[in-house]
Order: structure tokens, then C-alpha cells, then sequence
């Protein structure tokens, strides 16, 4: 990759639309767009100032390919940091493509994946985690998911690992320092400070790295497995939470024979709900397929919803026994995964069994923080809402409300593990009394594992393998 170069691409979808943009990026971007750009007030891009829209026409000799906008950004003053250009046309993809060719002949090249990001990144415009932040803010499909990009992407969580490393940084320049005077015996970094500066960082990467488990699932969406006997509503349920037709309902038991998933957003974080073939005993080939893949689904789930068919748990001992055994060994598997009792088709029982059948499973749940009881009837939508707020609450949200810094992203957490891992060595060798030499060696490493995630080091194939994931244009 040369950034040298003057590159173009697409920075809106590919398709037809009302408008779409192109970007060039590049030292010589303004006379390149200059050359090929016919202004209705006469005017030259190169002498307009930045950050100016203009009215006229892309040509090509004497033929005129469309009416546009074209916007001027001049570096350093610019998402790059090079001078720019964006090119609004109409949104045909034959207008699209001719406007890209003419400028591929004259003077620009194709953009790579990523490759305007990477110069915002190699100019100083944003640091290496603020760049990868970009790519999850244009992933993001929820509140959650677009705060926690946002936040990121505006130095939150690089400036607390850029603090962390400068004040770490002072106290290995002195104990630097002190092995150029290992003869005399001195100590120039204050030992006492150190051990509580080691300690607040000890604290603050812990935090971080706790905070992955609750960010993966946000970014990702929170796996969801509804599951249960054949024909108690699991389809049914689905299809009320997702307020549309998703899954087939019948009243056939074991209609449903493979996992069917589908997302929506909760108090703005995104669920993913499995709906999962029906457990019970089966010599359909087909069907005992399908169970299988639901007990791998409730392995992968973050929570588990179970539902029950309320109208058999009238005296019906053996029914009840069978369903507290199910549960026992969903709980022993899954001791901390939350579990969702619910009993389903309320509105074929009277109101006053009800308040039994509640009163029964709640006892089956032996409710606690991660059990949860409810009786609901999913064909009529009774109770969905009910649903809807338990598993929000089995969801940390605080962090996100209290702004603090979440981490998504897998790279950023393997680095901080490896930070922490050099700084309890750093801590065990000043209890153990080990020389200077000896500890400034860890606190380089973990030196060097902070300015991996900041981009303050990098190599050729860290930043390939970022960029990579990233849309071409962006």
C-alpha cells in the first residue's frame, strides 16, 4: 500500500439511491477534481477554501456525466488529514461507475478496505483504537452497541489507557535511570509511589477486562434460547416478541425443527432469540436432530427461557416432577447462566388457578437473582412486556448508564490481559526485593502491550489485519 497515492471509492452503498458520494483522498485530490469538474459560477476548487460545497458539473472532454456537489476539505483539516474531496452525484450505479472510471484513469486509484481510516490513523487524526471504533460505530444496530462505538471512537477509553502509560512511563524513565548509577546504590523512582501507582493500574485493567464480558455481548447481541416441550408456544412467543410472523405455528407437536433466530432492540440493546426444536422423546430422525441443536443452543445462550404449558401442571404430579428434573439439570449445567420459568397459555386456565400456577413454578424456580417466574399467554401477547423487562434486568446496564468505558473489542481485551499479567510480575518483584534491571524488563512489556492498543506500536500486519475488516470507502 502506497499512501502516497491519490485514492478514490464509493463511501455510500452500492446500489441505486437518490444520491451517492465519492471520496478522494490525496495530496494532489483538489487539482485532481479540479481537472474534471465544471463549476456553474466559473469558480476553481483549488482556490476556494475549505470546508465549501459547489454547484457544477463532473465532465469528461466535452461530455458531461452529472450535476453535483462537490465538497473540499483541506488537510490537515480533514478525516484523513490530506486534502479531500466528496463528489454528491445522482445515485445511479451507471453514474456511480463512470464518475469512479474517469477518475481511475486520471490520476487516483482504488482505495483498499479501510485505507481512509488508516491515513486518519498514520496523520494523527485518531489513535488505533479510535479507529477500529469507527468500524463499530457502522456495525452498530442498537443504542447499546452505538453508545458504547460512540464513546470509544471520542477517546474515552484510549485516554484513560494513554494516562495509565504516561504515568507508568515516569517511573520507568527513573528507574532507567538508577541503572546507570548501579554502582552507587541510589534510587531516584520513590518506591512507595510506585506500589500505589501499580496498584490504581492493577484496578483499572481489572475493571476494563470485566467490563468484556458485558461489552462482547452488547456488540454482538445477547443469544437468547427459548426452550421447551413441543407445542407449549416457544414459536408463538417468538413471533410476539418480534411483533411479526417469524416462525411457523401449528398445532402439531414438533413443527418446529431446526433453531430459528432473529434480533430485536430492548431498552437499546439488541436480543437474539433462538427458537428451538421442542425436547422430548422421539423417533423421527429429522425431529432428534433438531434437539440436539437445541442443547447446544442453551450452551451457547447468555439466558435461557423455559416455557411450560400451564394447563398440564393441574394435578398432574408426574408432569410437574418431569419439569423440575429438566430444570435441575439446566441449572447444575448452567449454574450461572439466568433462567426464565414461564408458563404459558394463561388464558386457557381460570383467573382463579392462576395465582396456583404461579405460585407452582415459582417454586420450581426456587426463585433467586438468576431465576425468574411468569405466567404470560404469548398468543395474546399477555405478559410479553413482563418478559421483556426481566431480561433487561439480567443485563448490566449500569456501566452504560454511568458512561463508563466498555470493552468490545477482542484485541483491546487481549492486550489488557497481557498488561496485567506484566504489572503483577512488576508487583510480585518489588515484594520479592528483585533489581531494578529485572523489573524495568516487565515494565517495558507492559509498556509495550498499553501502546498496542493506543497503536503507539504497531506492525504492517496488525494494521492489515484491522483495516481489513473495515468497508472499502470508509
Amino acid at each position: 500500500m502506497n499512501i502516497q497515492d491519490n485514492i478514490i471509492a464509493l463511501a455510500t452503498p452500492s446500489g441505486a439511491g437518490a444520491i451517492s458520494v465519492l471520496r478522494i483522498s490525496g495530496k494532489e485530490a483538489i487539482s485532481i477534481a479540479d481537472a474534471h469538474f465544471k463549476s456553474i459560477r466559473k469558480k476553481k476548487l483549488s482556490e476556494q477554501k475549505s470546508h465549501t460545497i459547489h454547484l457544477g458539473h463532473i465532465i469528461d472532454g466535452q461530455k458531461i456525466l452529472d450535476e453535483v456537489l462537490v465538497s473540499i476539505f483541506k488537510g490537515p483539516n480533514s478525516y484523513t488529514g490530506e486534502n479531500v474531496i466528496e463528489i454528491s452525484c445522482h445515485g445511479s450505479p451507471f453514474i456511480q461507475q463512470e464518475i469512479l472510471q474517469l477518475f481511475l484513469r486520471n490520476g487516483c486509484r482504488m482505495a483498499d478496505a479501510g485505507e481512509f481510516t488508516m491515513r486518519a490513523f498514520l496523520n494523527g487524526k485518531l489513535d488505533l483504537s479510535q479507529a477500529e471504533a469507527v468500524a463499530d460505530l457502522i456495525a452498530s444496530d442498537n443504542e447499546a452497541s452505538h453508545q458504547i462505538a460512540m464513546q470509544q471512537m471520542r477517546g474515552g477509553f484510549s485516554s484513560e489507557i494513554k494516562k495509565l502509560r504516561e504515568e507508568l512511563l515516569n517511573f520507568a524513565s527513573l528507574i532507567e535511570l538508577e541503572l546507570d548509577f548501579a554502582e552507587e546504590d541510589v534510587e531516584f523512582a520513590d518506591r512507595t509511589q510506585f506500589i500505589e501507582l501499580l496498584n490504581k493500574i492493577q484496578l483499572v485493567l481489572k475493571r476494563l477486562i470485566d467490563s468484556f464480558a458485558v461489552g462482547n455481548v452488547i456488540k454482538n447481541g445477547i443469544p437468547v434460547a427459548i426452550v421447551g416441550e413441543p407445542n407449549v408456544g416457544k414459536s408463538t412467543l417468538l413471533n410476539a416478541l418480534l411483533n411479526e410472523e417469524r416462525a411457523i405455528v401449528s398445532d402439531i407437536a414438533g413443527t418446529t425443527r431446526d433453531t430459528i433466530e432473529d434480533e430485536i432492540s430492548i431498552g437499546g440493546i439488541g436480543f437474539r432469540f433462538i427458537d428451538t426444536a421442542g425436547i422430548r422423546d422421539t423417533k423421527d430422525v429429522v425431529e432428534s436432530i433438531g434437539i440436539k441443536k437445541t442443547f447446544e443452543k442453551i450452551e451457547q445462550a447468555q439466558v435461557v427461557v423455559y416455557l411450560i404449558d400451564s394447563t398440564k401442571l393441574i394435578g398432574n404430579k408426574d408432569f410437574i416432577k418431569n419439569i423440575r428434573l429438566e430444570l435441575e439439570k439446566i441449572k447444575n449445567k448452567f449454574p450461572q447462566k439466568p433462567l426464565v420459568i414461564i408458563a404459558n397459555k394463561k388464558d386457557q386456565i381460570s383467573e382463579d388457578l392462576q395465582d396456583f400456577i404461579l405460585t407452582e413454578i415459582a417454586d420450581i424456580a426456587h426463585t433467586n437473582a438468576k431465576t425468574k417466574a411468569l405466567l404470560i399467554a404469548a398468543k395474546g401477547n399477555s405478559g410479553v412486556e413482563e418478559l421483556k423487562n426481566i431480561l433487561l434486568e439480567f443485563v448490566n446496564t449500569g456501566a452504560l448508564r454511568n458512561n463508563e468505558t466498555i470493552i468490545t473489542n477482542s484485541r483491546h481485551y487481549d492486550s489488557l490481559l497481557k498488561a496485567l499479567e506484566e504489572i503483577n510480575h512488576v508487583q510480585d518483584g518489588m515484594a520479592n526485593g528483585i533489581s531494578s534491571d529485572l523489573l524495568a524488563i516487565d515494565i517495558r512489556q507492559a509498556l509495550y502491550h498499553f501502546g498496542e492498543i493506543t497503536g503507539e506500536i504497531t506492525t504492517d500486519d496488525l494494521l492489515g489485519n484491522i483495516f481489513a475488516n473495515f468497508c472499502i470507502g470508509k
